[in-house]
């Protein structure tokens, strides 16, 4: 289970845009979660497209609205299920979802004002369809490599047990 919130202002997303990028994100965290392109899992994964108007965000103190019109401000968040998320997997995961954010916007490189924050739920603190998930359950399900998941069972193992 995955959620990626993408936060900009109005307008700055096209139809298309979105269109690429719902599914450019999500294989941005897939790969690293599952340790491949798995797209069976791509049914665990929501992208949000948040707008806000230039008046309700602010960069440096001061209102978009009343900054240079070249202001381009997102912040992307990124929440996921506990599991085998070291530094280097996040860092693969912020930058893999950088690229897809300047590919998306026709741009050579992600911009010092686009952020990504990357969560991570704990195990036994995420519900759905009325109870508590784990991804311990999703191990077996075959989207998962064996080197994958025996590296979320001893990241779990370290923190649950």
């Amino acid at each position: 289970m995955t959620i990626i919130t993408v936060n900009t202002t109005q307008g700055r997303l096209d139809l298309e845009q979105r269109r690429a990028l719902a599914e450019a994100l999500t294989d941005a965290v897939l790969v690293p979660e599952v340790g491949r392109f798995a797209p069976a899992a791509r049914a665990g994964f929501q992208v949000h497209f948040v707008e806000r108007a230039a008046d309700m965000m602010a960069i440096g103190g001061r209102l978009l609205a009343d900054a240079e019109p070249t202001a381009d401000v997102m912040v992307i968040d990124v929440t996921v299920m506990d599991g085998d998320w070291r530094p280097e997997v996040r860092a693969e995961v912020i930058e893999r979802i950088l690229a897809a954010m300047a590919e998306a916007c026709g741009v050579a490189q992600p911009s010092p004002t686009w952020w990504v924050t990357f969560r991570v739920v704990d195990e036994g603190s995420w519900g759905s369809s009325g109870g508590v998930l784990s991804v311990l359950s999703l191990l077996d399900s075959g989207v998962f490599t064996e080197e994958k998941s025996e590296a979320i069972r001893t990241a779990l193992g370290a923190r649950v047990a």
